[in-house]
């Protein structure tokens, strides 16, 4: 939203000077306070002049630069071109008036976009361990039933899988590196995929098929669910990303 600020040539300590469009006058013997207006000004002390040398300068809080103050008779001056230059505003002459229309500093200073730290953050690492070792554990009951030919009921998988959405949620919850962003969804596909070799013990078992102990061995699912795991552990050790292929 655009101000608009009205300067005359009475004012005192903020007064303004045109000498090269000839409206400057002479000061008078009693000072207004300046008028507050929105955006703060503060002065620099700078070289010590005689005369009308500049003697100080004036910034504006939100506006980069500095415009010279003059000293005349006692008095500060800031020239209005000066002032319109260092804020970037426009002047408008209407009759005896000049207005000022000073732009907003948001214009001069863009915010800068947060910068994510690099690597994983210290939540989100600590949730994908946690959240890997649910998996491991998944994997190798499915393995240790098939090995010893004793079933698993389907509650065991429904709890498993009850523990393995809740841990993966608060991995979720943990995010706030581009490293953290990046693997997760490593973390969701390999319970995905565990999610499937599970699918796939339960139809079996249900139609009654025979299970070799060792049929998991050779499984092309359990491989890349165990290289799966195997690249995200490296990551978490290496404390930054790294893609993995058979975690896609």
């Amino acid at each position: 939203m655009e101000k608009r600020v009205f300067v005359f040539t009475t004012t005192l300590a903020a007064f303004l000077m045109l000498p090269s469009i000839g409206r400057a006058q002479a000061p008078q013997s009693s000072a207004a306070a300046p008028s507050a207006t929105s955006k703060s000004a503060t002065a620099k002390s700078g070289t010590s002049t005689t005369g009308t040398a500049p003697r100080e300068t004036l910034t504006v809080a939100g506006y980069a630069g500095q415009a010279p103050i003059l000293q005349i008779n006692g008095k500060s001056y800031v020239e209005l071109e000066q002032l319109a230059r260092l804020t970037e505003s426009s002047l408008t002459f209407k009759g005896r008036q000049i207005i000022l229309t000073l732009s907003p500093p948001s214009v001069h200073e863009a915010a800068e976009e947060p910068k994510l730290k690099p690597g994983f953050s210290r939540g989100f690492l600590q949730a994908s361990i946690e959240q890997m070792g649910v998996v491991r554990e998944w994997r190798i009951g499915i393995i240790n039933a098939i090995q010893s030919g004793f079933p698993l009921p389907d509650e065991w998988f429904s709890a498993q899988r009850r523990i393995a959405d809740k841990s993966l949620a608060l991995v979720s919850a943990a995010m706030s590196t581009d490293d953290d962003h990046k693997a997760f969804p490593l973390l969701s596909a390999e319970l995905s995929d565990l999610q499937k070799l599970s699918d796939n013990y339960l139809a079996m078992r249900k139609n009654a098929e025979y299970m070799a102990p060792g049929s998991l061995d050779n499984d092309p699912l359990n491989q890349q669910i165990l290289s799966c795991s195997r690249g995200l552990a490296a990551m978490a050790a290496d404390d930054k990303f790294q893609d993995e292929a058979s975690c896609h």
